[in-house]
């Protein structure tokens, strides 16, 4: 039986501040480079701080255009991510072995967003992203033009931010992955009940949440609808996963798979940590290196 009732809705939200990352122990190579830096906004009125992490021909070849994909992080992490938790050294390695293609992975900051506009209208960080972000990074960067060369991925929190803007927006992304996507099917009604819970959803979902608003902004309601064809889905949970996180990715895969539309979803043994990210990365990376048509290792 799927775990979607109220109580363990409660569990899964108060606890999706929890995200505990640990290092990843492969040994790095020097294939790429990280960059970070910021960007001034103008929508969210305040320095927005990302990391970019280059592929390897970057700096030797000045006339190469390359890929992006844009990771987003979970709640509690930061636009470091993948420098902090050995995420770096993990990509560098399948570069080294020709597991992925050469494209730019680009992580901007995003606190306690959700990646999506706040039900009070103050942080609009889903206008940030298409409006300022994409284009800034498309412009400061060597980018080839259009959607076929663009991705969006994510862990807890930021695969639910991937899933969101890639179904809002799919003519943006040709691919979208996401890792234990912090999905819930339904918000119970009486969050506002629990202080620690709503302090983890006031800021992009109103306070005490609003159950209406988190339907409405949620990818399971938005997949019922938006036309999702041309774009390549993956994602995956643990299916211990300690935040109850699997029932909502269920959702979601009931939701595609009625629709017939084509996606890729595992539930893989594993609870909501690095260890299960770490674990699963490779794959969603590949997918998402495929799709942009610069390689990868074919799927099992």
């Amino acid at each position: 039986m799927e775990r979607g009732n109220d109580g363990m809705n409660r569990l899964a939200i108060a606890a999706l501040g929890i995200l505990c990352c640990f290092a990843v122990a492969r040994p790095a190579s020097a294939t790429g480079r990280a960059e970070c830096a910021s960007v001034r906004s103008r929508i969210l009125a305040r320095q927005v701080a990302y990391c970019a992490i280059l592929p390897p021909s970057y700096d030797a070849d000045a006339t190469r255009r390359y890929p992006v994909l844009y990771f987003l992080h979970g709640l509690g992490e930061n636009e470091q991510i993948l420098i902090a938790s050995g995420g770096l050294s993990l990509i560098e390695e399948m570069w080294e072995h020709k597991e992925l293609g050469e494209f730019l992975i680009v992580t901007p900051a995003a606190d306690s967003s959700f990646y999506i506009n706040s039900r009070d209208g103050r942080t609009r960080y889903e206008d940030f992203m298409v409006q300022e972000f994409l284009p800034f990074i498309e412009k400061r960067y060597r980018m080839r033009a259009g959607r076929a060369s663009r991705g969006i991925s994510g862990v807890s929190m930021g695969g639910y931010g991937a899933l969101h803007l890639a179904f809002r927006h799919p003519g943006l992304f040709v691919a979208v992955a996401a890792h234990s996507a912090a999905l819930i099917e339904k918000l119970p009604a009486n969050t506002g009940d629990d202080p620690g819970i709503g302090r983890i959803l006031e800021r992009p979902f109103g306070t005490p949440p609003d159950p209406a608003f988190w339907d409405r902004e949620s990818p399971i309601t938005i997949a019922r609808t938006a036309n999702l064809s041309g774009l390549a889905i993956y994602f995956d949970c643990g299916a211990q996963d300690d935040l109850g996180l699997d029932a909502g990715n269920r959702a979601l895969d009931r939701v595609l798979t009625a629709r017939h539309i084509a996606h890729e979803f595992h539930l893989y043994p594993g609870g909501h940590n690095w260890d299960y990210f770490a674990e699963h990365l490779p794959a969603s990376l590949e997918f998402e290196s495929r799709a942009m048509g610069v390689g990868g290792a074919s799927p099992q």
